[in-house]
């Protein structure tokens, strides 16, 4: 049953949110990364739009207690963070990132009790957070007086404002006793198509997919499981017709608009999926699947099976009015459709970063239609950094701070779905454009 409410209006503290240096986004007096602030304990970044305030939290704790005093230590910085401002926000998704699978439970119980009846939508992964923390949590949260959210159980919640409609479906975990990932992803992507209908949307309105697997390079059925995923994608996306409900620009010569996506491994055999989607009768919003010019298309991955080829965009920009905010897929260190750098950590970091400061550029945005949108590196809110092995941290996390500055970022031990890739990074950039 759908429970409908507004913003609560609760009153907060009114310390402002730290300045960072001037960008092009400060220019825009309707919209602005408005503050990105880096510290010990608090990594966030501010997305002023015209009609509410985002926010996205990327916390890890500091101490190295018990498991029930990092958690909390964690949901007292967001609560800090989000009271500042005189309308508190509300957490709409997040993402929690556990070191051991035996606290998932107790991680359950204690998050029910802080969220009460109307939970964000929330996913449990086990990604062990390479720093040694017990957890890490990204956290997306809004306010606004116009905000409007629908809940339709734990795992789906439609938020509304300024003529978009966005559905957070999550915690998506097949039954323990279907086995293979082709039929773990088929039941996944079938009860994500359950939920989005139980909210009112559809499969056609995705723009984001996250698909946390187990043993993503591991052998089955005579190839790979990630490749399994992938043939399961390909079946179940047949004949879907993404974006049709926003004007959608595909642009240079691609005529897919598939999801952007994340597909990464996680410790155990299972698979987590989550999704968003949009819709809007607003004439001024686009939807632009973008593609690298340096890279192949993931679906036009030469090989001898093309039903395993990954159906998934570089990235999705969502163009609205004055701004464009675009989610990045999980980019490696991939050129054309050959991976680079083999055993260089360093040097695979650097070549991705360069991947996605050419797919987000001006000029790759000018390529798909639109002129004057685009974004830099610098425009990024946040990051999600995939290591393979955790001894590369100090030298990605290095590489990372030299090319984008302090950026609220968690970084994370996980398998990538290439045996001979070390570094995986997805993120979201916000940035200015000018209508036309």
């Amino acid at each position: 049953m759908k429970k409908e409410s507004g913003n609560p209006g609760l009153p907060g503290k009114t310390r402002p949110a730290p300045r960072r240096k001037p960008s092009l986004l400060a220019q825009s007096p309707r919209v602005a990364l408005s503050s990105r602030s880096v510290s010990s304990s608090e990594q966030y970044s501010v997305l002023d739009l015209a009609e509410a305030t985002r926010f996205v939290l990327m916390i890890t704790p500091e101490q190295r207690g018990t498991f029930r005093g990092q958690l909390e230590e964690v949901l007292r910085v967001m609560q800090r963070v989000l009271d500042r401002a005189p309308q508190r926000a509300r957490i709409t998704s997040q993402t929690v990132f556990l070191r051991e699978a035996g606290n998932q439970a107790e991680c359950e119980a204690i998050l029910s009790r802080h969220y009460g009846e109307q939970p964000p939508v929330t996913n449990i992964v086990l990604q062990p957070p390479c720093c040694g923390a017990a957890l890490a949590i990204e956290a997306w949260a809004i306010r606004g007086d116009s905000v409007r959210f629908e809940y339709y159980g734990p795992q789906a919640l439609a938020v509304k404002y300024d003529g978009l409609r966005w559905v957070y479906c999550g915690n998506i975990v097949p039954a323990p006793n279907i086995k293979g990932a082709y039929a773990q992803a088929t039941s996944g992507f079938e009860q994500m198509r359950s939920l989005l209908a139980q909210s009112g949307s559809r499969f056609e309105h995705v723009v984001r997919t996250w698909l946390y697997l187990g043993g993503i390079t591991e052998p089955e059925s005579g190839t790979l499981r990630y490749l399994e995923l992938n043939r399961a994608r390909r079946d179940f996306y047949a004949g879907i017709p993404f974006g049709r409900s926003v004007d959608q620009h595909n642009g240079n010569g691609h005529s897919h608009a598939y999801p952007a996506s994340t597909a990464i491994g996680i410790e155990g055999t299972c698979l987590v999926m989550s999704c968003m989607a949009l819709e809007t009768i607003r004439k001024d919003v686009h939807l632009v699947p973008l593609e690298n010019p340096q890279q192949t298309p993931a679906y036009d991955y030469p090989g001898k099976n093309q039903a395993q080829a990954p159906r998934f965009s570089r990235a999705t920009a969502l163009i609205a009015g004055d701004y464009a905010t675009t989610w990045i897929s999980g980019t490696a260190s991939i050129v054309n459709s050959e991976s680079r750098h083999l055993s260089d950590a360093a040097a695979q970091t650097q070549q991705t970063l360069d991947n996605i400061e050419r797919l987000i550029s001006t000029e790759n945005f000018a390529q798909h239609g639109f002129r004057k949108a685009g974004a830099g590196l610098r425009d990024l809110a946040k990051i999600r950094v995939y290591l393979k092995r955790g001894d590369d941290l100090d030298q990605c996390r290095k590489v990372c701070e030299q090319r984008l500055g302090a950026i609220p970022a968690i970084f994370l031990i996980a398998d990538v779905c290439r045996p001979e890739l070390l570094v995986e990074i997805e993120g979201v950039a916000f940035s200015k454009c000018s209508p036309g």
